[in-house]
């Protein structure tokens, strides 16, 4: 298809995924210097398992002589949205405005015809650049999230405890569960409810549906991050007088890279809620951590950037902004 040859990368394909890992590594010097980037077996393991047995796939732009110059991260839902398709693109500092990257939406727009997906959308660093493209290609901004970033070494735990103590006197009617790993049997169930409360979080003007959890969508979770090799903690809170399950937070630290941790969820039920148990569970996380993990040096988060219950939280646990990344959505 036009000036550049487009294949599919395996996730066998060492070498592509270390060319990969090159590729992303120049694009970030110039769009987001602060990215903490996969290694090429993060990129294996990501087309491999993904968050949750449903990986992306990833296809390489290369020219004439075979040199790595773009990219295109594709992704089709498989448990809600299933008319959309959402992808990613990066084109080399070096190469760029050239057509490579319009290219590369031409081919994913094709094979989301050929999919029978009539909605698709996309993500982007903020830049003045990837406005400008989107609206080339007829994409609408919908959404703003920001990527924020905690340094632990830098932590005031004293800010820590008093957030623990002080959210520990409203919420004496529960307890808190530290887990590690795969979820108890009895509790597999209640926790589909605690985590569809995600889905009370802000999505601002995206064409999204709710998020379908089940038991066997937790399961997959599970082993994705297992096969991975991530390492997960997670902090429930769980109402005495009932034993129902009320909220949670998660982490999962990188097995290659074990003083990185990348937060995957806090939710609180919706019938819990007023107890202040999201600042429960991520404060009494943390002390978690600096037990039994006290190599971990810093943990990211992305939240909306309407998401002010969550960012206040945030806040005062010493996180930073890292990025600001604008969501797209348009029509086929």
């Amino acid at each position: 298809m036009g000036g550049v040859d487009i294949t599919r990368l395996s996730p066998d394909d060492e070498a592509g995924c270390i060319e990969v890992v090159a590729l992303l590594t120049a694009v970030a010097k110039v769009d987001s210097p602060e990215q903490i980037l996969p290694t090429p077996k993060g990129v294996a393991n990501g087309l491999r398992y993904g968050w949750d047995l449903n990986p992306s796939h990833e296809y390489l732009a290369r020219d004439a002589d075979g040199t790595l110059i773009g990219m295109l991260n594709v992704h089709w839902p498989k448990w809600e949205n299933l008319n959309q398709g959402w992808f990613g693109v990066e084109v080399h500092p070096d190469h760029r405005r050239r057509g490579i990257g319009s290219e590369l939406v031409q081919y994913f727009e094709k094979l989301a015809a050929d999919a029978g997906k009539d909605t698709v959308g996309s993500g982007a660093h903020e830049s003045v650049a990837c406005e400008a493209f989107a609206a080339k290609h007829g994409y609408e901004r919908k959404a703003i999230e920001v990527q924020r970033r905690q340094d632990l070494t830098g932590l005031d735990w004293d800010v820590v405890q008093a957030l623990y103590d002080k959210a520990a006197e409203a919420s004496t009617g529960y307890e808190l569960l530290r887990l590690n790993g795969a979820l108890p049997e009895e509790m597999l169930e209640d926790m589909v409810a605690v985590t569809e409360s995600i889905n009370d979080a802000p999505t601002d003007d995206l064409d999204i549906e709710d998020d379908v959890y089940s038991t066997q969508r937790l399961r997959d979770y599970e082993e994705a991050q297992r096969s991975s090799d991530m390492t997960t903690y997670r902090v429930v809170a769980r109402e005495k007088a009932t034993g129902k399950l009320a909220g949670h937070t998660l982490i999962a630290v990188d097995g290659e890279r074990p003083w990185i941790a990348w937060q995957h969820d806090t939710a609180v039920s919706r019938d819990h809620r007023g107890h202040r148990l999201g600042a429960l569970v991520k404060a009494d996380l943390l002390l978690w951590l600096r037990e039994s993990a006290p190599e971990v040096k810093s943990i990211d988060t992305w939240n909306a950037e309407s998401n002010n219950h969550m960012i206040g939280i945030n806040e005062q646990l010493n996180y930073r902004i890292i990025a600001r990344d604008f969501d797209y959505q348009k029509k086929l």
